[in-house]
């Protein structure tokens, strides 16, 4: 079917002679227009509409493209035919920069001109402004006013000019100065003269002076265009350094310069491997480069070529930027450290300029070695993600592969790099030849807490009874920086305390100031919200010491906490190193968790929002079980979820499909239950037990595992917790 017929459908049955005949009218009168319009007049070509739809272009005399058996109301060429008037504006059809948009902006104006504004505004300050502000407030009076002013001997200073007479009036207490203009009636003014004198009052003359015109030119002109130069330069060098310039050079001068600190070599001051601790098999990895950049002949001589550079990778706090440090002070080579977001600037282009100068400048210096902290701010994947690249991000990592690429091994430069996410960094990155080492920087294990707790002791004056592998066993999973922070948290407590050195209690504080924040002395709980605390933390310690494969119960304390924890229960291994767990333990630590709801139900009948963090654990526990461990029955050996960032916490997705995930759901729950049965049972069978615990607990609010586990060991009863039913029990322990 033609594009006629389809036209003819759409509009229905007219005529078509009639509408050809408008339409040959309507086109005569756009063709008078346009040949009218100056910039067709300016054009070599001629555009002529015809009214039977074709587009006929004559451009300097030849024929154009003519296009035919077309709609009668279509224009194929229509967009050409607009074209045609903006390809050119010099007399020619085409656009002689190569088309597009031929926008040009307008030239900055030169640095004179705001100079020249500055001029005129200091002159016309100088005209209108300081004259006015500079001259004394001065009310005009008559003649009249002033001869009364005499009269009252209210005129306490005269001053006698040619022309005018100046006079201080006191009104109401407060001098006024007014001005008059003077009498050539000599006799009159004598007689006024000859009052003023016999009234006492102060004649004044003042001696002109005249001013420096050296003076009068530097305080007008010089000194105020000094000051606005003075504060164009001081703004346009905050602007500068705002952008990421490192120093002056004018406004755009600093651009492009490398903001590395370079901490070179100091006697007493360098960071060795001495004084990194629980790191081992890192240091036992990058000992081959320190000893290359002490004596790189004995590698090139053999031909053998020391990597390029090292990833050192790991949770925060693991000491990787210490680790870095060691390398550099065991070498005793230049350090250069620069974080991977100082790179990254709002003008494209400037981070890769950074590079090439960061690299500049460790060539100077080679032997040395570059550090980059948080690499995964320029280093993340390319094209991952998003609907558009980075392009200075991209444009800087290109440039620091390049870099890396091309600086000569025997210079001895090497690169070592620290980041939480190696999994979000670009494999062109981690290829051999770059980054051809990847040194692991994890958690410390037990042995390696100790040790990190004695290097950081080392300046802490110490009780000689003080036992930090306790303190290590307490701490497990704690990160180098958080053992560093238990220390000193424990010397600001004995300083606190009045002591002159750190003991057993200042560290096992420290401890619980770390995980669970300060004490909060000042909150004050209900006596009903510390009895239900109370047996909420005693349902937990009581649930994990009656199950096998549970850690002991090392302290439970119901004395608020600034995290938010109004009390908790410590279980501490006495291994001090757990790095398996079989199914039976981790069913165990979820009833565990539900222990502190189980015992509010059981003893109170109903429940509080005191359990959501066990809540959120146990759900997470029993999750993981199911999708990550394997440890279900139905689903075995297949992996549903996916982690991401495992240093950083990790983020879970799932990875199945919605109806396994629904049974993953109702897996989790059906586990979830099982254990919070198993729990109840536990608590019930065991009550008089969960009582005694419990006051004890509400008396003392903190008590050790040794006493946790005394009370329960004990055989007697206290006659004063056993009741003759649950429900009178209950009632009883209610109203406490």
């Amino acid at each position: 079917m033609d594009s006629k017929s389809c036209s003819a459908r759409s509009f229905g049955n007219s005529k078509p002679v009639e509408r050809a005949k408008l339409k040959g009218k309507r086109m005569s009168i756009i063709n008078k227009m346009l040949q009218k319009l100056p910039s067709a007049r300016a054009h070599s070509s001629v555009v002529v509409l015809r009214a039977d739809g074709q587009n006929q272009n004559q451009y300097n005399g030849q024929n154009g493209n003519q296009n035919g058996g077309q709609d009668d109301n279509d224009y194929p060429n229509f967009n050409d035919f607009f074209n045609s008037f903006g390809s050119g504006n010099n007399g020619s059809g085409s656009n002689r920069n190569g088309g597009g948009n031929q926008y040009q902006p307008k030239n900055r104006k030169p640095i004179f001109f705001y100079y020249f504004i500055a001029l005129v505004i200091i002159l016309l300050l100088n005209t209108y402004v300081f004259p006015g502000m500079m001259s004394k407030s001065v009310r005009s009076t008559t003649y009249t006013e002033f001869m009364n002013a005499v009269d009252n001997e209210a005129v306490t200073n005269v001053n006698l000019t040619d022309n005018t007479i100046i006079y201080v009036v006191n009104v109401n207490g407060q001098s006024v100065t007014c001005s008059t203009g003077r009498l050539k009636n000599e006799y009159t003014e004598a007689q006024v003269l000859n009052k003023l004198q016999s009234q006492g009052v102060d004649f004044d003359e003042e001696i002109p002076v005249e001013t420096s015109p050296l003076v009068n030119f530097l305080f007008s002109w010089v000194f105020p265009i000094l000051i606005f130069w003075a504060l164009g330069n001081w703004l346009s060098k905050r602007m500068a350094k705002s952008m990421g310039s490192m120093g002056g050079g004018g406004m755009f001068g600093g651009f492009g310069k490398s903001n590395a600190r370079e901490y070179e070599k100091k006697d007493g001051e360098e960071v060795t491997f001495k004084d990194v601790a629980g790191e081992d098999e890192a240091k036992e990895l990058l000992h081959e480069m320190v000893d290359y950049l002490k004596e790189p002949d004995r590698y090139t001589k053999i031909g053998a070529h020391i990597p390029k550079g090292a990833l050192l990778v790991g949770p925060p706090g693991t000491g990787k930027t210490l680790l870095a440090k060691a390398v550099a002070g065991e070498a005793g080579v230049p350090f250069f450290s620069i974080s991977g977001s100082e790179f990254v600037e709002m003008f494209v282009g400037m981070g890769a300029a950074k590079v090439r100068d960061l690299f500049d400048q460790a060539k100077k210096k080679a032997p040395c070695i570059i550090f980059i902290d948080e690499i995964d701010a320029i280093g993340k994947k390319r094209g991952a993600g998003g609907l558009g690249g980075n392009d200075e991000r991209e444009q800087t990592l290109n440039q620091l592969l390049t870099e890396m690429d091309g600086f000569d091994s025997s210079k001895a430069i090497i690169v070592l790099a620290a980041t939480n996410q190696p999994d979000q960094l670009d494999p062109a990155l981690l290829r051999p030849g770059r980054f051809d080492r990847r040194v692991p920087v994890e958690l410390p294990d037990f042995q390696g807490r100790v040790d990190i707790l004695k290097v950081h002791a080392k300046n802490v004056k110490m009780a000689s009874n003080v036992d930090l592998e306790a303190i290590a066993k307490a701490a497990p999973g704690a990160s180098g920086a958080e053992l560093a922070n238990i220390i000193n948290e424990a010397a600001l407590r004995a300083v606190r305390a009045g002591r002159e050195r750190v003991i057993q209690s200042d560290l096992e504080e420290a401890i619980e100031v770390v995980i669970a924040g300060y004490q909060k002395k000042n909150k004050v709980m209900t006596d009903k919200e510390k009895l239900v605390v109370s047996y909420h933390e005693v349902g937990h310690a009581l649930v994990a010491a009656l199950q096998k494969n549970s850690a002991p119960v090392h302290k439970i304390t119901i004395i608020p906490r600034t995290s938010g924890a109004l009390g908790y229960t410590m279980q501490v291994d006495d291994e001090g190193n757990h790095y398996l767990y079989s199914k039976e333990e981790l069913e165990n630590k979820i009833a565990t968790l539900t222990g502190g709801r189980c015992a509010e139900e059981l003893i109170f009948h109903t429940c509080t929002t005191g359990a959501s963090n066990d809540i959120e654990q146990a759900t997470k526990l029993a999750r993981n079980m199911i999708t990550r461990y394997g440890m279900n029955d139905e689903f075995g050996m297949v992996a549903m979820e996916h982690v991401q960032n495992q240093y950083l916490g990790g983020d879970a997705s799932l990875t199945c499909s919605p109806e396994t995930q629904t049974k993953i759901d109702e897996m989790t729950v059906a586990l979830v239950k099982q254990q919070q049965e198993k729990a109840t049972r536990l608590l019930k069978d065991n009550i008089n037990k969960l009582h005694e615990i419990t006051k004890y607990l509400y008396e003392k609010e903190t008590i050790s595992g040794e006493e946790f586990m005394a009370i329960l060991n004990k055989k007697e009863v206290d006659p004063s917790v056993v009741a003759p039913a649950a429900p009178e029990t209950t009632t009883a322990q209610t109203e406490i």
